[in-house]
């Protein structure tokens, strides 16, 4: 059967998604390697049913980072036996493009963002104007691909006029799933911490709300998480729980009581978006409070699951929680998380990419 090679840039241990996708390809007779980075800070790979390689860069950050590890990855790939080459987002896609050129071998792009519209890319326009460029040369030059959300799959359509199919980050359904163990009201954030999950406005939210704020995460905003903390004098009920493993994770998010799931609306990427924590909070069986945003509105027309705000705000926020404590209320959405887990789960999903990978390996 056909070895796909998928290319990330970040470490390949807290990946959901990729760990998911890897596991269901192998389990379905193909080979599969999964290729990302090592960084000081990464952890003993655990073993997996599927290849991993990372590769140990100089550069941690900016442009000289990018380069580094698109020439890396580049050589890397040139001499590898590849019957499929998978970019992972724009930030791989240069090195799989040559690769699928060079060696004539099918291409395909899986898009997690919508990239050039992602607010630490839309709020700097010299580095926008680069990836926009990108973006305009090579998804073209990939016909075949897939995304997390039909709103971005539309975009991609409209822009490049390439038909990308919709495979969305939803979990594995576990027997149990929603039959949590919540005690008292505690409550979580689980995910990236880092620029346009908005922190600036759930951390000043916390003086007004009486539970107590666990955050799973790391990322590019948790210098300014921490201040904001210290600022907002709420460092008694916000605490830093640092990385999980996806399986201690999912574990440890059914003992909560509501979920987080704030996005910026700035650029289409965060408007667009349909993160893997909502559906996380979902087989968790806990209710949330999230964003009136399209793919989000959609969902929860059909299995009220969540408390939507129509902007970020404080007052919002507040309100929202303030909603969460009505009992009936929040029972009714805790029990509708159980019946659209057994919708929205990978199990389901799964198929879709099974059958897009053996049609492209005819």
């Amino acid at each position: 059967m056909a070895h796909i090679y998928f290319t990330v840039i970040n470490d390949l241990t807290f990946d959901q998604r990729m760990q998911r996708i890897c596991r269901t390809l192998s389990a379905n007779g193909f080979e599969v390697t999964l290729v990302g980075k090592k960084t000081k800070s990464s952890v003993p790979l655990l073993k997996e049913t599927y290849h991993q390689h990372r590769m140990r860069c100089f550069f941690s950050k900016g442009k000289a980072h990018y380069l580094e590890i698109n020439i890396r990855l580049l050589i890397y790939l040139l001499f590898r036996k590849i019957d499929i080459i998978c970019a992972i987002d724009l930030d791989t896609i240069v090195p799989c493009y040559l690769v699928s050129r060079l060696k004539k071998i099918n291409r395909v792009y899986d898009a997690h963002e919508l990239f050039s519209e992602m607010k630490e890319v839309v709020t700097r326009k010299g580095v926008q104007k680069f990836w926009k460029g990108v973006e305009k040369k090579y998804i073209p030059l990939f016909p075949n691909g897939y995304t997390v959300s039909q709103h971005i799959a539309d975009e991609f359509n409209k822009k490049y006029a390439v038909l990308y199919r919709v495979i969305r980050n939803l979990p594995l359904l576990y027997t149990g799933n929603g039959s949590s163990q919540m005690q008292g009201t505690d409550m979580i954030y689980q995910g990236a911490v880092n620029e346009a999950r908005g922190f600036e406005f759930l951390i000043p939210a916390m003086q007004q709300i009486p539970s107590r704020l666990f955050i799973y995460g790391d990322g590019n905003f948790m210098d300014q998480l921490k201040k904001l903390i210290k600022i907002n004098n709420v460092s008694d009920k916000v605490f830093l729980m640092g990385m999980l493993a996806p399986s201690e994770l999912r574990k440890k998010t059914s003992e909560y009581h509501i979920g987080f799931n704030l996005v910026e609306n700035t650029g289409l990427n965060q408007y667009y978006s349909l993160a893997n924590k909502f559906f996380d909070y979902i087989h968790a069986g806990v209710p949330q409070i999230t964003m009136k945003f399209p793919e989000y509105e959609y969902i929860n027309k059909e299995y009220e699951v969540a408390v939507l705000i129509d902007d970020l705000d404080p007052e919002n926020i507040v309100a929202a929680y303030r909603q969460l404590c009505n009992r009936d209320f929040y029972n009714r959405l805790r029990n509708n998380c159980i019946n659209a887990s057994e919708k929205y789960n990978w199990q389901n999903e799964e198929k879709k990419l099974i059958e897009f990978y053996y049609t492209i390996a005819q």
